[in-house]
């Protein structure tokens, strides 16, 4: 391979884990910002976190995903 495809390799590569870094940070700003104004009771008794790590926020992340990706399917067979 010459020099361009592995630039455009490492540029791809790189705003793939950009865009990861935006959507785990998102994830984790919209939980502490909606949850604990929907669950208040619960947020204060311990029984839901009011902020959460950045793991917990990839595991929604791909739960979500993985939610998206079936609901495009089911779509897709409709059609």
């Amino acid at each position: 391979m010459n020099k361009t495809w592995w630039i455009a390799i490492t540029g791809v590569l790189a705003l793939i884990a950009v865009y990861a870094v935006i959507v785990l940070l998102m994830v984790k700003l919209l939980w502490a910002w909606t949850i604990p104004d929907i669950f208040p009771g619960a947020v204060s008794e311990g029984l839901i976190a009011g902020s959460i790590s950045w793991y917990t926020a990839f595991k929604i992340a791909v739960f979500v995903a993985v939610l998206a990706g079936l609901a495009g399917v089911r779509r897709g067979r409709e059609s």
